[in-house]
């Protein structure tokens, strides 16, 4: 129906043929899919997920990351009455895409994953995408998984936020609404805010107020919690880490 679905499926069907059997053709216990919109260091979360799984029977799969940049933008401009979504794209760039053309080949993607027989499929993305189906599989939505299981972790303490980028301002703020206070917010980028940067922007939301501090975006990662845990001695909370270890636990 349109061009993308095909190269799509092809890899993501060529991924499961490979992975979906050990020697002699038995199925493997458990099989976990990670789907991503953009680029993203999966690698970081690997540790957490092998816990119970071998590295084999993961697959990763990112619907924009391995696209020529000029391409995404061009397939997933953002129309008239779309909502632009920031993702990380294949040259390192930021794109803002099509919410909605997004989560329509999201769907596909997970529709092709469920029917390959993977017990868990693990959506990690911190934008604003949901509503997915899957007839079989777990799915995993963080969207719809993240905000409810923080609530319930801090309960009542104060959050502070670290986001990486100004455009996603607005969207977090809509994110984190359900807590019983509203979230305090500060600017740091995973990649290019240095060490002190971050220290600097955690110590700012907790001048401000906040006890718990919160890292969502998928660039963050446990070097990160780290520092600013030995530096500022509060919790620090990472959604990526979070979803992934719910993951893991699904994945005997």
């Amino acid at each position: 129906m349109f061009s993308l679905h095909n190269s799509v499926d092809n890899r993501v069907m060529k991924s499961g043929q490979e992975q979906a059997v050990m020697k002699g053709g038995k199925k493997m216990s458990a099989t976990l899919a990670i789907l991503t919109i953009g680029v993203v260091p999966v690698k970081e979360i690997l540790p957490l997920l092998t816990e119970h799984v071998s590295e084999e029977q993961i697959t990763h799969i990112s619907l924009l990351g391995k696209m020529d940049p000029d391409d995404v933008r061009r397939e997933y401009a953002v129309e008239a009455g779309e909502h632009a979504i920031a993702t990380r794209l294949f040259d390192e760039s930021l794109g803002m895409v099509s919410r909605e053309k997004v989560e329509r080949d999201l769907q596909s993607v997970i529709e092709v994953l469920d029917n390959q027989g993977y017990d868990v499929i693990l959506l990690m993305s911190t934008a604003d995408v949901r509503g997915f189906v899957a007839r079989n599989a777990i799915l995993l939505e963080p969207q719809r998984i993240i905000p409810p299981l923080v609530a319930s972790i801090v309960d009542g303490h104060q959050v502070g936020v670290i986001v990486p980028i100004p455009e996603l301002m607005a969207q977090q703020q809509t994110k984190w609404q359900g807590l019983k206070n509203e979230p305090y917010y500060a600017l740091a980028h995973p990649y290019q805010a240095t060490e002190e940067e971050l220290i600097a922007a955690g110590k700012t939301l907790i001048d401000r107020g906040a006890d718990v501090l919160m890292l969502d975006c998928l660039g963050f990662h446990q070097l990160h919690r780290d520092l600013l845990q030995k530096a500022l001695d509060v919790p620090v909370l990472l959604s990526n880490v979070l979803v992934a270890r719910l993951a893991s636990e699904l994945l005997v």
